[in-house]
């Protein structure tokens, strides 16, 4: 731990590029007219506090049910861990302020998903193929 400390430290302290989320791309529809999403946005997106992006397309989250990539996204972008998301989720549902996103086992399955599904954005892995679904810029 006080290795990554040390190695974080030097990397901020001399401007090295700091890659969070390397690992993970967000895609989305093509009918999606952004090319770019802010990270504030995206979460507002998948805790169900927004169903449109800054530039009015409307947006209907996507998760994977479970893996690294899943638990990446929801460390860096959401802030939950995949237990505290599901409770999140199920308080919605209980209290009739939201329902449960779809979910897919796989790159494969969220791509595809994504790719046919008006407003639909979602993740994949980094190395993933995703079809038409474009890749957004996550700032």
């Amino acid at each position: 731990m006080k290795h990554l400390r040390c190695c974080l430290f030097a990397a901020l302290a001399f401007g090295a590029p700091i890659a969070w989320g390397a690992d993970v791309k967000v895609i989305a529809n093509p009918s999606v007219g952004a090319s770019s999403v802010s990270s504030e946005e995206l979460k507002g997106v998948f805790l169900a506090t927004k169903s449109s992006l800054n530039d009015g397309s409307h947006v209907e989250p996507v998760l994977q049910k479970s893996g690294a990539v899943h638990e990446e996204f929801l460390k860096i972008y959401v802030g939950k861990t995949e237990s505290a998301l599901e409770t999140y989720y199920r308080s919605l549902v209980f209290t009739g302020k939201g329902s449960m996103p779809k979910t897919f086992s796989s790159d494969a399955e969220v791509a595809a998903y994504v790719e046919k599904t008006k407003g639909a954005i979602g993740y994949v892995a980094a190395a993933s193929a995703t079809g038409s679904a474009k890749v957004l810029e996550v700032k």
